[in-house]
């Protein structure tokens, strides 16, 4: 999503043990029709290649799901930044986790709904370069707001790159066409899903932090940047006179802690690096 990327776009083009799944196993689909027709070589080579795996039982968070969305987030850093998706390496999905990624990539395809949006625990969190929303009020906010700044949004692409039993993550490419200036971009970038323990195993599985990386490093979330993110997110929302941005006014109080900040978005950032 990205009422983060408003200001970013116009300048940069950023962008063990198997896992049982709860329904019937599907292939990772992409929202864009276009791009399924532009790579049919491609898609024709995985047809004959060897299943993926389906995932993990690694666990990255604590089993406790009344802890706020703060707790739950995944720190990495990437030896390139290079976050282009190719289809043909994704990882299988249960059902019911496909669904889940289908409704985000639909959010970032700004067709928003209430249901959409109540994937989201009340108290969860998006981080992204320029938004830090630790609520689902702001959250509705930021995505309730594209569709007044954006022309259109097409999701291009997603590669399923960790599926393990608390933790999603998937490369995405993603073009967004501007209303006033005639311009679109493309951004890469990885997207990652810490998953609501109350529901990893239902059929309506809820994220408790979802963060959006579109270089190398991860945030520090702290200085004048972490500071304008939040006061982003926090001012949103209240311009956005929607009953479905109101739906969601009670999140508000959800519990939450203070922005857990870390010097650095490096490795000694406790950002460790990952080569996807």
């Amino acid at each position: 999503m990205r009422t983060s990327s408003l200001r970013a776009l116009g300048t940069a083009a950023r962008p063990t043990a198997i896992l049982r799944p709860a329904g019937p196993t599907t292939a990772p689909r992409f929202p864009s029709a276009a791009f399924r027709a532009s790579t049919p070589a491609r898609m024709a080579s995985s047809a004959s290649a060897p299943p993926p795996p389906e995932g993990s039982s690694k666990t990255h968070f604590p089993p406790d799901g009344s802890l706020p969305g703060e707790r739950f987030e995944v720190r990495q850093t990437h030896p390139t930044g290079d976050y282009k998706p190719d289809a043909s390496r994704s990882l299988r999905l249960s059902a019911a986790r496909q669904a889940l990624v289908d409704d985000i990539i639909a959010l970032y395809e700004m067709k928003p709904t209430v249901e959409r949006v109540r994937r989201y625990t009340p108290d969860c969190v998006y981080n992204d370069q320029f938004v830090y929303a630790n609520d689902r009020y702001k959250m509705a906010g930021q995505w309730f707001a594209l569709p007044k700044l954006f022309k259109s949004a097409e999701s291009l692409g997603c590669e399923v790159v960790t599926n393990d039993r608390d933790l999603i993550q998937f490369k995405h490419e993603q073009s967004w066409t501007f209303k006033v200036i005639p311009k679109t971009a493309v951004i890469n970038a990885l997207v990652s899903l810490s998953l609501d323990p109350a529901s990893i195993d239902s059929d309506f599985i809820r994220v408790k932090y979802h963060k959006d990386q579109a270089n190398d490093k991860d945030y520090s979330n702290e200085g004048l940047g972490a500071t304008f993110k939040k006061w982003q997110a926090d001012n949103v929302a209240k311009r956005i006179d929607s009953p479905e941005v109101q739906a969601f006014e009670a999140d508000k109080d959800a519990g939450k802690e203070e922005r857990r900040t870390y010097g650095s978005g490096g490795k000694d950032g406790d950002a460790p690096v990952k080569n996807f």
